[in-house]
């Protein structure tokens, strides 16, 4: 006697050996033994042999019309038998009980299971809606299928296109795109984006790093909705000075502007204007929640994405020729010895004389010509409409706070290496660039006079907001720093504590509020300060602990690393692209890290790239050589090189600086910090 029964969802079938009233003994084919429960026995049965009644069953089973197998099924719960005995005869056969068996168990979209061997058939509206199911699904194997071909075929289909950045780097994998995809890669053994490079899918290397970017950070597009910036209708007070602000010619968003009084009076008097969005624009506003959106301005070589709205901005940029609305700081200085007397911080009107643009500048305001007594002849005369003799004090006065900052340091900020600038010849401006655009690659020595000028100010300016904020209990976003040893990071959090890399006792941004958010945030708080004074406290927009300001922090760090990145990122492809440009095939670098597998890490001495090379085996850091440059690789930024040659002897050589490397680079420039890294370790911080 034979018995057939079901274990773990499968059947199984073979010889009884012994019988009890709960259980039985069954051999199966294999030789092994089992207990078999005796609400688990199906089927008793003499032949035919337990194998061939499974192969039987099975095959016989593909042949059943569910459909007319589901009309024949009682309306009521049913076993196997029943359904057999209707379908196939009254005396059905033992193979076709099986084969009746094993059709109900393979179709639940027809017949529900209510125990072992019986079962219940579906309704007709649940049957109508599974049969739908399966044929879609049908079709969309199917479709996939179709796809795939077309990829292995050098074809991209328009939805995997429109999936791609999803597929890549978010994928959904139960998506018939993904699927296509992963099919074809096992079918032709290529990687997928390799495959879907062959198949066309990806335009060019710079819009694959491009649309990547704005799938992760800017999925909704870089567009903003219509809004209209609120005016500022504070009656405020006209300041008596004109002021000047510093910048970049391509920079549009204008924070900040710098006044003098009093020189040669011996009580000089440094305003430090900055532009005041936070006396219109309020918490929660449709302008602030955008600000907070997007948290900063994005920079990039050739292009921006702007934290606000052009129209917005220039509401309240500070633009030559106007009177505009401005917190200022004054410091009061000894005009001979350069110590502070005391500072003040209003609100109020200032006029902007002119909008300096220190890249037009920097030849022409040297140290030289900063340091020749105003009225002498120079080599170079320079026409500027800030007065030579407050140029003079404030390169002095940058001098002086710089050489303050170092005692705290306790080591000097050097500038050794220059910042790099990128110009992308193209026509306009408003678009992003293709990525086939000519670029040049010019240099600008950190630390010129009028980028330390700007520089000094913002770090007194932050310096001196974020201690008097503290001393009103007024909390604040601060950016702090433990100490210069190795690995100790800048953070950001709401105590004014020490940041050892400027060498301040706190410091919080507030100088860029039209291009970082916490520099909004902390105006808000400033301006409270200025109207309530020592009540302060009560009436700042965020109180002490606020859960919204850690919030905020947390938002804009990761938010401001990932768009660092981004700009390294775009830095190192366009540096990429004038090597392929210029035919640069050979160029000279210094060593500067031992990497693994017997490479070195390498900066070029005269462009902003940092590679990996071989050949440097027995040679120490700091030496000097000649690279030849391997294969480029833009979609992964990538280069890599050969030494040819020592250039300098080991007695020589000097380690390689990497003094310029440390601490905040906020305030070290007054352009964007454009310094090639290692793109696998944590980017460093640009300059807005």
């Amino acid at each position: 006697m034979f018995a057939l029964f079901e274990e773990a969802g499968k059947f199984m079938a073979g010889r009884i050996l012994s019988e009890a009233e709960a259980s039985s003994q069954v051999e199966l084919d294999s030789g092994k033994r089992v207990k078999v429960k005796a609400a688990n026995l199906l089927l008793k049965f003499d032949k035919p042999e337990p194998a061939a009644l499974l192969d039987q069953g099975q095959a016989l089973s593909s042949s059943i019309d569910l459909n007319l197998a589901w009309e024949f099924a009682p309306e009521t719960e049913f076993g196997f038998a029943d359904l057999a005995h209707e379908y196939f005869s009254a005396h059905a056969s033992t193979t076709e009980l099986v084969a009746a068996l094993m059709a109900l168990f393979e179709a639940p979209h027809y017949f529900r299971r209510a125990g072992k061997g019986r079962f219940r058939k579906a309704s007709s509206e649940t049957l109508a809606l599974a049969l739908a199911g399966i044929e879609k699904k049908k079709q969309v194997l199917a479709q996939i299928d179709t796809w795939a071909t077309e990829l292995a075929q050098h074809r991209c289909p328009a939805p995997v296109r429109e999936q791609l950045y999803k597929i890549l780097f978010r994928p959904d994998k139960n998506a018939p795109e993904y699927k296509a995809v992963v099919e074809a890669s096992r079918a032709t053994q290529t990687a997928p984006l390799d495959l879907l490079q062959q198949a066309g899918a990806i335009e060019s290397a710079y819009d694959f790093h491009w649309q990547r970017f704005l799938f992760d950070h800017f999925p909704k597009g870089t567009g903003f909705p219509a809004l209209s910036a609120p005016a500022i209708t504070d009656d405020l007070p006209q300041a008596a000075m004109r002021a000047y602000s510093i910048d970049d010619s391509h920079t549009t968003e204008i924070d900040d502007a710098l006044s003098l009084q009093g020189l040669g009076s011996g009580t000089v008097t440094v305003g430090i204007h900055i532009a005041a969005p936070g006396l219109a624009v309020l918490p929660d506003s449709p302008i602030d929640q955008l600000g907070r959106q997007r948290l900063s301005t994005v920079y990039m070589p050739g292009y921006k994405i702007t934290m606000l709205p052009d129209d917005v901005v220039q509401n309240y940029t500070l633009a030559e020729g106007q009177d505009c609305p401005a917190v200022s700081l004054y410091v009061r200085f000894d005009e001979t010895s350069l110590k502070v007397l005391g500072s003040e911080t209003r609100i109020e009107r200032v006029h902007i004389a002119a909008n300096l643009r220190h890249d037009q500048l920097d030849d022409l305001v040297t140290p030289e010509w900063l340091e020749t007594p105003e009225g002498m002849p120079t080599t170079t005369p320079v026409h500027l409409p800030m007065p030579h003799s407050e140029l003079a004090f404030f390169w002095r006065l940058a001098q002086h706070l710089k050489a303050e900052r170092e005692v705290v340091r306790g080591k000097p900020e050097t500038f050794n290496r220059p910042d790099y600038t990128f110009r992308l010849a193209r026509e306009d401006q408003s678009l992003p660039p293709t990525g086939n655009e000519a670029v040049s690659i010019g240099t600008r020595q950190r630390g010129a006079p009028l980028d330390l000028i700007v520089a000094e100010a913002m770090i007194l300016a932050n310096s001196t907001w974020g201690q008097w904020l503290a001393s009103l209990g007024v909390p604040a976003i601060y950016r702090s720093q433990a100490s210069l040893a190795p690995g100790v990071k800048v953070r950001m959090g709401t105590k004014a504590l020490p940041h050892a890399g400027i060498g301040v006792p706190s410091y919080a941004w507030s100088t860029s509020p039209l291009r970082r958010y916490t520099d909004l945030v902390n105006q808000w708080q400033i301006i409270a300060c200025v109207r309530h004074g020592a009540t302060a406290a009560l009436a700042a927009p965020f109180k002490p602990k606020d859960a919204q300001l850690f919030a905020i922090i947390s938002s804009f760090d990761a938010a401001y690393s990932a768009y660092n990145s981004y700009q390294s990122g775009m830095e190192r492809f366009w540096t990429l692209q004038y090597l392929s440009q210029q035919h640069i095939t050979e160029l000279n670098a210094t060593l500067f890290k031992e990497a693994a597998g017997g490479q070195w890490l390498v900066r070029a001495d005269e462009l902003p790239l940092v590679l990996s090379v071989l050949g440097a085996q027995g040679m120490e850091r700091g030496a000097k050589v000649r690279v030849q440059l391997g294969h480029i690789d833009t979609m992964a930024l990538d280069v890599n090189g050969t030494v040819l040659q020592r250039l300098d002897s080991p007695a020589t050589s000097m380690p390689a600086d990497t003094s310029d490397d440390e601490g905040d680079e906020d305030e070290v420039s007054a352009g964007p910090l454009t310094i090639a890294v290692d793109l696998n370790a944590p980017p460093l911080e640009p300059v807005a």
